[in-house]
Formats: structure tokens, sequence, C-alpha cells
């Protein structure tokens, strides 16, 4: 058996059960905080030649220049294979009219005849955008997150992506061709904890630091986000990918094996979940994994992937029950395969980006639907939100009071200070009406 079956009829679980017997693999982020806390200190205190040696140290090369020449990203442009810039030209079309649509508008509320409160959208000043650069190479990523904060207005945008010894300590040429096409000027091969310290405490001569960091990664790359939070905004913490998909019996079994194979491709903790109301696709599609892996390039991560605690074909009593398993799990990539799936769609609370119908699939999103890839993991779906246009934006009160509306609510200011044992506050009313 490739993956665990799991039989929930019968069983009415809350959340937190659910969530139990659908584990997420271990990520042992405590032990990687301890790991990659003298690297933090390293390129705190350190310079262009510190970030060079933990290129030789992590990436086995070390990059002449930390900073990729404009020549360099003219040239892997110039190099691109032109089916490449065809696929790339109409991914970035689709994603830029999508996030165009989130972009906010200003909101001015008149709370009463001469006060008024306004709402304004104002973006981040700098950004700095990660790009793996692991077991794949990922220029959707450099859209995904370049895209957005472009949008936003966003007006310094730095990229990173790790130095790789096949292209002499540069980063991917597909990756620094997709940035050279989105305009970005400021690339750094510089990758994992490291990446992320320079962004957020800044390397004199080299790099200025920054207000956020943006973009999937490693482990150690999510930890290093979780310890400078606060000196940096971050979107999220990202983990393992993952995908669970609600089917019932008119899902095409080779179609379902396919989505949970393409994100077990990830890593080898990748989640791949298929819940469902039919004992015939659950055993149509365990044949037709062992079928297509058989003749998958990675076929080796897949099928620890699927192997591991963190997958599984659920087996449940109704679609409503599905439902409810997925709401609870709260996953990544939820794909819909049902009769009614735009039915099953609005009863969907808790996911990073839903796929509706058998022509949707999660690689569709992954690359060219228009929709962001950058998601919610391990169950952050439940509170979090994918990156987007918002992401980049901080919505900021503008507060103004003429003195007649500041007369009339003065003393109800001065109350609620009192009652709050803060004088102070209300002495800042009261000068004013002397």
């Amino acid at each position: 058996m490739i993956i665990r079956q799991l039989d929930l009829r019968g069983k009415d679980l809350d959340k937190r059960g659910y969530r139990q017997q659908l584990p997420r693999a271990v990520m042992d982020i405590e032990a990687a905080l301890v790991a990659i806390a003298p690297v933090l200190e390293a390129v705190k205190n350190g310079n262009e030649k510190t970030l060079q040696d933990f290129g030789f140290q992590f990436d086995g090369v070390s990059p002449q220049t930390v900073r990729v020449p404009q020549e360099v990203l003219d040239r892997s442009l110039a190099q691109l294979d032109p089916q490449v810039r065809v696929a790339l030209d109409e991914a970035i079309l689709r994603i830029t009219r999508v996030h165009t649509d989130q972009k906010r508008n200003s909101q001015l509320t008149k709370v009463v005849d001469g006060g008024t409160v306004t709402q304004r959208w104002i973006p981040v000043d700098r950004v700095g955008l990660y790009v793996p650069g692991g077991k794949a190479v990922y220029p959707s990523s450099v859209m995904m997150n370049v895209i957005p904060a472009q949008i936003a207005e966003v007006q310094s945008i730095a990229v990173s992506s790790p130095p790789q010894k096949e292209f002499g300590g540069l980063p991917h040429p597909t990756i620094l061709a997709t940035c050279a096409l989105l305009g970005i000027t400021e690339v750094y091969a510089v990758g994992g904890a490291q990446a992320i310290a320079m962004f957020a405490y800044g390397v004199e001569g080299v790099c200025a630091n920054v207000d956020m960091v943006t973009g999937p990664g490693n482990i150690y790359v999510a930890a290093a986000k979780r310890a400078l939070r606060g000196l940096i905004g971050i979107d999220s913490e990202a983990g393992p990918t993952e995908i669970a998909i609600i089917a019932d019996g008119s899902a095409r079994p080779q179609d379902v094996a396919a989505d949970l194979m393409s994100q077990a491709e990830h890593d080898t903790i990748a989640a791949a979940i298929l819940i469902t109301d039919s004992q015939k696709l659950i055993a149509a599609v365990e044949l037709e994994l062992e079928k297509q892996l058989s003749t998958t390039k990675h076929e080796d991560r897949i099928r620890a992937a699927l192997s591991g605690v963190q997958s599984a074909l659920v087996l449940v009593d109704s679609i409503d029950q599905a439902i409810d398993v997925a709401n609870a799990y709260a996953t990544e990539h939820l794909e819909i395969i049902v009769r009614n799936s735009s039915e099953v769609a609005a009863k969907i609370r808790n996911a990073g980006a839903v796929f509706l119908g058998a022509y949707s699939p999660v690689s569709l999103g992954d690359y060219s639907a228009g929709s962001n890839h950058v998601l919610p993991t391990g169950g952050c779906a439940c509170h979090s939100s994918g990156l987007s246009v918002q992401s980049f934006l901080r919505g900021v009160n503008f507060i103004e009071y003429d003195e007649k509306s500041f007369r009339d609510i003065a003393q109800n200011v001065i109350t609620l200070a009192n009652s709050e044992d803060l004088p102070a506050h209300g002495d800042a009313m009261k000068v004013r009406l002397r």
C-alpha cells in the first residue's frame, strides 16, 4: 500500500479530533531556531564576505559578488527559452489581471459634522522577496511575490535566491530572467536564513534593510522569519506544501492520483489527502498511484510523501462530512471534484485556495490561473490569507475634527479617560477647552 487509508465513517468529531486523525509532518522549528541563531548573529555584524562564506557552507559555492550584476540579468532574459518566455508572459498577464482587482481605495467617513476619519492604504516602503532554489526552480514564485508588490506600488523591491554551483554562484538563470522580465534590478545570490537576516538587518555596502519579507522557503527560512518577526513584517512561516481533495464517485481516479502526486513532488514531507464517500474511488486511486508513480521523474520523493503519516485516503459517510473534515484540516490547497462543486465550495470556510471542478487542478493555480500560490500552510488557513496586494498595504487612519465637533465630544472623552484612571488623557482634552 502506497498511502494509508483512514475510515472516518460513523465518527462525528470536532476540529481538534479531525486534526488528530490527519496530523501534519513533524517539523522541529525549535531546533531550527537554535541552528540558525549563529547565522543571524553573523549576518547582523557581518559584511559581504560573511554572505559569500555562508553560500559556500550551505550551497557549495561562494558567489563572486552577492548582488547579481545587471548585465547578468539582461543576458539571462536574452537567453531564455522562447517557449518559457511565452508561458511566463501569459502567466504575468493573468496574475496581474487578478491582483489589479485587489487594489484598495481610500475611504472617507463623516463621523459627525466637522469630524472625519479617512482610511488610506499606504504601501510598505521596501520589501525583500525570497525565492527558494533547492529541489526545483521557481520562476513562478518570482511572479507571485513581485507582481502584487508592484501593484501595491511598493517603491523598493529586492529579490534573493540561493546561489547555484552549476551556474557559477548565481541563482538559476530562469529566476534571473523572470526578475528581468518584471523589471526587478536588485537581485541577490543569497539563500536560507542568511538571506532573511540580510533583508532584516541590512548589510552595509551590499543591501539596505527592508520593512517586510515574503516568500516560501525551507524550515530554516521559516525559522528565520519567526526569529526576526517584529523587526520585519512577514507574510507567514511557510511549511511543507499540502493538498486535500474532496471527491465523489464522479471524479476520475486518474485526475485525483495525478493531483495528489503533483504536490507530493515538492517534498518528502508534503501532505496529500483525498476525502471521499466512495470506496470504489479510493481503490481506483490506489491503483492509479502505483501506475503513475512508475513513470514519474521524482518517484522516490513522491512515494516518501505519500507513505508519510501526513498523507491519507480518507473514507467518510457523506460529502457533508467531507466538508467538515476539510474545514477542520484547513489545507493550503483544496480541490473539489464532485457533481455539485459550487454548492460544496459555498460551505468551505478554511482553505488557502479552493479549486472547483475537474478542470481546475492545483497545478493551474501554481502557475497560470491568475491567483497567488503563496498560501498559508500547517492549518493556518483557518486564520490567515494567501499573499495578495493587501499584504503590502497598511491601512492608516487620518483623523480630523474641527473645534465645534471637538467640543461636542470632549466631555465624553474626559469621562472615559477618568474611568480608566488615565487623567492626563483627559487633560489633553481640557487644555483645549480653556
